[in-house]
């Protein structure tokens, strides 16, 4: 992993300020919303900052991005930082949470727009179905689960990238749904975090063939009765 390369995203010139703005704009909006439990300046900088800016290589240039259940804004926001090339739409179906999006939108002056709604809703969409390069989602559910919520949104030839920790027991639970839903697995990368702070993964999945109409599934099926 090109860790050198991160951290000097996160240190030098009008990035690394951005980094900073973000920083003071997390601890400030997670007194109020309770965004994340990594507070500490440089636990969040290797466990947030430097995590989401590892599945950067597998973004393509000028890609538009869907992300599932932005929450705190990991890992667009690092991502956009470091790449203003791409374009986000990021969805978070908590409207306090939206709210601390818009701001760090505004302030960060990123190349994204904000949508409080459910995935399993917005895929259901015409302007979100199949539309994106590339749909991440990061801390959000199982890998199955996760599946049926962001392979809708890519487009056939895009990429669906999921951040998860160990993942060798959801990858194999995950091969059904992967391929039901159009995918195909190509690649797994696993990663250790610097300063011990643990092991990671990248799930890279293509897009092969057009989601079926009937995933996602909606109310609640998708994580009580995963593929």
């Amino acid at each position: 992993m090109e860790f050198e390369k991160y951290e000097r995203i996160l240190q030098e010139g009008e990035k690394g300020e951005k980094f900073s703005l973000f920083y003071d704009l997390l601890c400030e909006y997670n007194k109020k919303y309770n965004l994340t439990r990594i507070t500490d300046e440089e636990d969040c900088r290797i466990k947030h900052f430097l995590d989401s800016l590892c599945g950067e290589k597998y973004f393509p240039l000028h890609a538009r991005v869907f992300e599932v259940g932005s929450g705190a804004g990991f890992p667009s926001v690092p991502l956009m930082i470091a790449r203003p090339d791409l374009s986000f739409v990021l969805a978070e179906s908590v409207g306090k949470k939206c709210a601390f999006l818009e701001e760090a939108v505004r302030a960060l002056a990123l190349n994204a727009r904000v949508l409080n709604a459910r995935a399993e809703d917005a895929s259901k969409k015409a302007e979100y179905r199949e539309k994106f390069d590339v749909c991440c989602a990061r801390a959000v559910a199982r890998l199955n689960t996760l599946a049926e919520y962001c392979l809708p949104f890519v487009r056939v030839g895009g990429v669906f990238i999921a951040y998860k920790g160990r993942a060798e027991e959801e990858l194999k639970e995950a091969e059904n749904a992967i391929k039901v839903l159009g995918g195909q697995l190509l690649r797994a990368e696993t990663y250790e975090l610097p300063q011990d702070a643990g092991e990671r993964t990248l799930v890279i999945v293509k897009k092969v063939r057009p989601t079926p109409a009937a995933y996602p599934r909606g109310r609640g099926k998708e994580r009580s009765k995963p593929l």
